[in-house]
């Protein structure tokens, strides 16, 4: 007799009621390593009330369609999908819109984040004080090449000197944050990077914990270095002047 196949994640919450994490996850040309890093996520969150939304920036594989096809598999799976490619931070906001929980978790996704980690990420948010609204991981032993390591620790000690966010590795996409912070922020492209210093600037606490990470193991990064450096100047340049115009109340009551 045949059995059913083990179902890999929850079902997702009850009807109605909201999940306690939903996970976003941007894709482009990822149809290698998306379906694996669905099931990854499903098997990090069991026992949890999640929603995990993939969103396709207009995928010239079939990243969408062999996503669609687990829906079957990870009922609390969504799949959105742009009509035109607008790059990843356009495609984080457009899972972070469409989530229905409170706490948001984000991943690349090439499968070089571990989802195992992420739990850990939402607990110590949810264990924090009231004004935490981020926990960002810190990729250790990076299984990147050797000319990419040594630009991100320049950019990050760059970025980190001038805009004072403490954080030791913005580029790691594995982060936890409160969707109502985020949606307080001011967006822009590539607005995933500085999520520290823009949470800082509105008054927020953020943190930080060791995240592991992988190798690629299927397709392509999306980003050279020369093209973060030409965009990474004058993005610098912007949330340097946002920071210089912030201006917080320091408090509100009411009468």
């Amino acid at each position: 007799m045949s059995s059913a196949p083990a179902q890999t994640a929850p079902a997702g919450p009850a009807p109605g009621a909201p999940p306690e994490v939903s996970v976003v996850v941007p894709v482009f040309n990822e149809s290698g390593a998306a379906p694996d890093l669905a099931r990854e996520i499903a098997a990090a969150f069991r026992g949890w009330s999640v929603e995990i939304l993939f969103v396709d920036d207009c995928s010239r594989d079939d990243t969408r369609e062999r996503l669609a096809a687990l829906k079957a598999e990870i009922p609390a799976l969504r799949v959105l999908a742009h009509g035109a490619n607008s790059g990843q931070s356009r495609a984080v906001r457009t899972g972070i819109l469409a989530a229905r929980g409170d706490i948001i978790v984000t991943l690349d996704g090439d499968g070089q984040n571990d989802p195992a980690d992420a739990p850990g990420l939402v607990e110590a948010l949810r264990a924090g004080p009231p004004e935490l609204a981020l926990v960002g991981g810190e990729r250790v032993r990076r299984q990147d090449s050797a000319a990419k390591r040594i630009a991100s620790r320049i950019g990050n000690g760059v970025r980190k000197r001038l805009l004072r966010d403490t954080a030791n590795d913005t580029g790691c996409g594995l982060k936890a944050f409160r969707r109502e912070a985020f949606l307080r922020l001011p967006y822009f492209d590539h607005i995933h990077r500085y999520l520290p210093a823009l949470m800082l600037r509105e008054g927020y606490a953020t943190g930080f914990l060791p995240v592991s990470h992988r190798p690629r193991t299927t397709g392509a990064s999306k980003y050279t270095n020369l093209g973060r450096l030409w965009a990474s100047a004058s993005d610098l340049a912007g949330v340097m002047w946002l920071q210089s115009r912030a201006r917080r109340p320091g408090g509100i009551t009411e009468a």
